[in-house]
């Protein structure tokens, strides 16, 4: 099932259907799995594989900054099990900001997750990337290092910290979109 692309910042949004669309008319269907999420969501993507100390650590870290709201939602969402799968912070992803999406590559109905699967003489995700990336957009699957194909965003920044944001400054902007 395919994630609604709603919330997301409007100019973002017309560029990722745009990105879907072209790719579609080359045979490459991309279809959204996240896109606008909430900090709570994004804490408990992050609290996975986490040891405790990391939280309390991390939990400590927003408090000091001014971001109590941030380290109030990491606590109360609780364990969470599974592997890593982002180094973001609540309020540290572009996701929360609405200028990320993510995608998973259909073949035949059916999800591909690798990034080296060849069809037809092509990977979706490489192709996604490519034109992405010509659009303007930043593609995770071009970094340099935490590879993630899926990951399309408006910044070539990281995130709100490397653009500038205090840890207080996001948690006042997360606290006035979500609460």
């Amino acid at each position: 099932m395919a994630v609604s692309l709603e919330g997301l910042n409007p100019n973002f949004r017309e560029k990722v259907e745009m990105l879907l669309s072209s790719l579609l008319r080359l045979g490459v269907e991309m279809r959204p799995c996240a896109a606008l999420r909430t900090p709570e969501e994004q804490a408990k993507l992050w609290r996975q594989s986490r040891s405790k100390e990391e939280i309390v650590a991390a939990t400590s870290r927003l408090q000091e900054n001014g971001a109590r709201y941030l380290a109030d939602i990491l606590e109360r969402v609780g364990p969470q099990h599974g592997q890593r799968v982002t180094n973001s912070l609540p309020g540290l992803s572009w996701h929360q900001w609405g200028e990320a999406a993510d995608c998973f590559w259909a073949i035949n109905g059916v999800a591909e997750w690798s990034a080296s699967q060849i069809v037809d003489g092509i990977n979706g995700y490489q192709v996604y990337a490519g034109k992405g990336k010509a659009l303007g957009l930043d593609a995770g699957g071009l970094w340099k290092t935490f590879k993630d194909w899926p990951h399309l965003q408006v910044r070539s920044v990281g995130s709100p910290i490397l653009a500038g944001y205090s840890l207080a400054d996001i948690d006042a902007t997360m606290q006035e979109r979500f609460s």
